[in-house]
């Protein structure tokens, strides 16, 4: 029992490192993008989609490549436990959307 709240523990830890680590890549890479007043006259919504379908892409692909390499590093017995972080990353990333605008 102790061990396996261990285990979650050192999960729980690896997926908040993973997600500061993409949250920071993933703002560096988009941040030429969009507009930083959006409450401006004349401001159009076209950049600002074009940010947030760009972060939303690239953060999903990085949690893809996640989901490949930790599946096949992790011993079988804890690849149930990885569906739940990835649903727990998607709900991070509407998150992340807000704090990135």
């Amino acid at each position: 029992m102790a061990e396996q709240k261990s285990d979650r523990l050192y999960g729980l830890f690896f997926f908040i490192v993973f997600e500061v680590v993409v949250f920071f890549l993933l703002r560096y890479l988009v941040s030429g993008m969009g507009m930083d007043d959006q409450y401006q006259a004349e401001n159009t919504i076209v950049p600002n989609w074009v940010k947030a379908v760009t972060f939303i892409l690239l953060y999903i692909l990085c949690v893809l490549i996640a989901v490949v390499l930790v599946s096949n590093i992790v011993p079988s017995k804890h690849r149930g436990q990885l569906m739940s972080w990835v649903y727990l990353a998607l709900a991070g990333m509407l998150v992340m959307l807000v704090v990135i605008f």
